[in-house]
């Protein structure tokens, strides 16, 4: 008698373990995953995949899992102190000379206290831990009983979630099913988990987390400033065009008239080249080899650029500043090397990198991005300007000199070198923390 109440109770902590995992296991498991394995010829997959492909299906699937867990919960209660605990109460009176009312109410204490340590560790803990470690197995081998269950608690179902819906609405809940879904930050926290757990690399986890953040960095954080643009007055002889071309690293060339505020058009150097291959035609001016050039606000961010750059097959774009002039050019490559980091090529030198010079001090080029430079130092920094040339040169509330320092935060930073009233080349030192503020 005593065996078959323990068998019992243990089948029905089987019973609770299966629904939790089954439950934990249909929340977790990826439906692309799912695709997969049915496209393969998986039954089970193709079986389940009707019952997690619409929030409404979903919810029910949950619903089936919370019955499961309730009845099995309440039936091992029920069952236990209508069998263990009377079992157990003549033998602790016994034992222990307690009276009948004493021993009863001990024996339910113990019986409770034991099922209730087995049902968290074996029924509700163990399956979840399983479940979210291989929610697609779990998924699948649990998917036989939970069809019987969605079968027998259908009309259960059904009243119990219109209840819950009409209490929530009652209550103005915005309603919302079970869904599939993360938010960026929610996603960027797993990325982390990824790569914490030795699944993704270092530079997998940085490019995925750069890939994020493009809805945060703006076009004027991206662009080759105007400072630096190598561009072409219109009025420029094409036999002269031809050796800039040649000097030039760059592909495409704004054309301009007069000045860079007044952009005309983009000079691509293969339409430089058909010009030469044809016979150079005499009469031939640069106004009629350019392209019409696109532009884009310094404000607009980097997925939005990129998006503006696909609609309009284009690869360069003039950025524009407030007042409508132009603060200089971006182009894809500038947006895809925002997350692939800087991409250098036969004719185009790499940027300069960050470089440990001992003692803890950095050596940062004043040209490299914020965001860069504080993934290289291991902090964050909170400001709008787009280089540590800017951003130190802000700190400095005036234009710098070799050898001024700036203390933002837990750093210290000194201009190493200046060129053209900029900052080119300046030193890191994290200061000890009772010398300054975390970022």
């Amino acid at each position: 008698m005593v065996v078959v109440a323990i068998l019992v109770a243990a089948g029905l902590i089987l019973v609770n373990a299966i629904y939790v995992a089954a439950e934990f296991a249909a929340v977790s498991v990826r439906q692309s995953r799912l695709r997969q394995l049915a496209d393969d010829g998986n039954p089970l997959a193709r079986w389940l995949l009707p019952h997690l492909d619409t929030p409404a299906a979903l919810d029910r699937y949950i619903a089936a899992c919370q019955i499961g867990i309730t009845i099995s919960s309440l039936g091992l209660g029920a069952y236990a102190q209508a069998t263990l605990a009377v079992w157990l109460a003549p033998w602790l009176a016994s034992l222990g000379g307690l009276q009948p009312l004493a021993a009863q109410s001990t024996a339910a204490a113990i019986v409770l206290l034991s099922l209730t340590a087995a049902q968290v560790i074996f029924g509700e803990l163990v399956p979840k831990t399983l479940a979210l470690q291989y929610p697609t197995p779990t998924a699948l081998y649990t998917l036989p009983p939970m069809i019987a269950s969605l079968w027998v608690y259908k009309p259960f179902i059904k009243w119990l979630n219109g209840s819950g819906l009409l209490l929530l609405r009652l209550l103005g809940a915005p309603q919302q099913a079970h869904r599939h879904i993360h938010s960026p930050d929610e996603i960027e926290l797993l990325i982390a988990e990824s790569r914490d757990g030795g699944v993704l690399e270092p530079d997998e986890h940085r490019r995925l987390q750069r890939a994020l953040r493009l809805n945060l960095r703006q076009a004027r954080q991206l662009m080759v400033p105007r400072t630096k643009m190598a561009a072409l007055d219109v009025e420029t002889p094409l036999e002269e065009v031809t050796a800039i071309v040649a000097d030039s690293p760059f592909s495409r060339l704004p054309v301009f008239r007069d000045s860079l505020d007044n952009v005309i058009g983009v000079l691509h150097t293969k339409d430089l080249v058909q010009w030469l291959v044809t016979g150079s035609h005499p009469g031939t001016t640069l106004a009629m080899l350019i392209r019409p050039v696109t532009g884009v606000h310094e404000s607009v961010t980097a997925d939005r650029v990129l998006r503006h750059l696909r609609e309009r097959r284009s690869h360069l774009a003039l950025v524009v500043d407030e007042f409508g002039g132009t603060a200089g050019v971006v182009t894809l490559q500038d947006v895809l090397a925002e997350f692939l980091g800087d991409i250098g090529d036969e004719f185009k030198a790499a940027e300069r990198a960050p470089e440990s010079i001992g003692d803890g001090q950095v050596r940062l080029p004043g040209s490299m991005s914020v965001n860069d430079a504080a993934t290289a130092l291991g902090t964050v920094f909170e400001t709008d300007a787009a280089t540590m040339s800017g951003y130190v040169t802000a700190a400095l509330g005036r234009m710098p000199v070799a050898g001024d320092t700036a203390t933002i935060g837990r750093f210290m930073f000194r201009v190493e070198r200046v060129a053209d009233r900029k900052i080119d080349s300046l030193i890191a030192l994290r200061l000890p923390a009772e010398n300054g503020a975390d970022q």
